[in-house]
């Protein structure tokens, strides 16, 4: 017999869960009430009213190791503080932010240049794997849940497109800072810059890029208007750029 499941989610993220369950023979995707829900990456607070209308609750996926980076870009901020390790929490939802108890966690290594889309993809399909294993022994009241040490909580906050920008300054004078944040920031809400083209003041994206021991190496980026391509490309193309970026002083940053 498949368990009814009531699934909430608002984003590509979320999405990666949705499709593991769906593929499961054991469970049944339904928008009416039934005995329990699971959540991830949804954008919305739930109501009391909601969280009471399933007798088993509400799991919630969240990836991080709660109660650490507890909000709405817990994998990007991750990446930025230059973390090599984070997590996936299952808990059981209550009224307050990520605050539930835990049915399950566990903690997993951040690959050397893994973007934020990358490692969400890789919680999100650990955690679904796993859910799907103990759903049964949950539903039946055989796992016993944790309390979240909340001394231990930190908040992450939401994106926005402007969280992206790196003044052109900083980019090359800041090598680590910069990777972390194209790695953050991949795929939204991108890292960028301004450049200066023709009087014209263009966005730059920079999509991708590695270290080395000279520094940043920017492999790919895209000119606002036009198609991606090497930065190598971009030099030759448009020699006024290499002239933007040599001009610019280092300066002192922090995140």
């Amino acid at each position: 017999m498949k368990t009814k499941v009531a699934f909430f989610g608002s984003d590509q993220y979320s999405q990666i869960v949705l499709d593991q369950l769906k593929k499961s023979p054991r469970i049944e995707i339904t928008n009416q009430e039934t005995e329990i829900g699971v959540l991830a990456s949804y954008g919305k607070i739930l109501s009391l009213t909601t969280l009471e209308k399933f007798p088993s609750g509400i799991l919630n996926l969240h990836p991080s190791l709660l109660p650490q980076y507890r909000g709405p870009s817990p994998v990007q901020t991750a990446l930025l503080e230059g973390k090599t390790t984070t997590g996936i929490t299952i808990i059981k939802m209550d009224q307050e932010i990520d605050h539930g108890p835990i049915v399950w966690q566990k903690e997993v290594r951040i690959k050397p240049e893994e973007t934020a889309g990358q490692l969400y993809q890789r919680l999100f399909s650990l955690g679904t794997k796993a859910l799907l294993e103990f759903l049964p022994a949950y539903l039946k009241g055989e796992l016993k849940l944790k309390e979240q040490d909340h001394s231990q909580t930190s908040y992450t906050q939401k994106l926005i497109r402007e969280s992206g920008f790196i003044p052109l300054e900083r980019i090359f004078h800041q090598p680590d800072l910069t990777f972390r944040k194209i790695r953050a920031y991949s795929p939204w809400p991108g890292a960028w810059t301004k450049v200066e083209i023709n009087h014209q003041s263009k966005r730059l994206k920079i999509l991708k890029a590695h270290l080395e021991k000279k520094g940043l190496i920017l492999d790919q980026v895209q000119l606002e208007g036009k198609n991606s391509i090497t930065f190598k490309q971009l030099l030759e193309g448009y020699p006024q750029i290499k002239t933007l970026f040599s001009q610019k002083k280092p300066q002192e940053v922090s995140l």
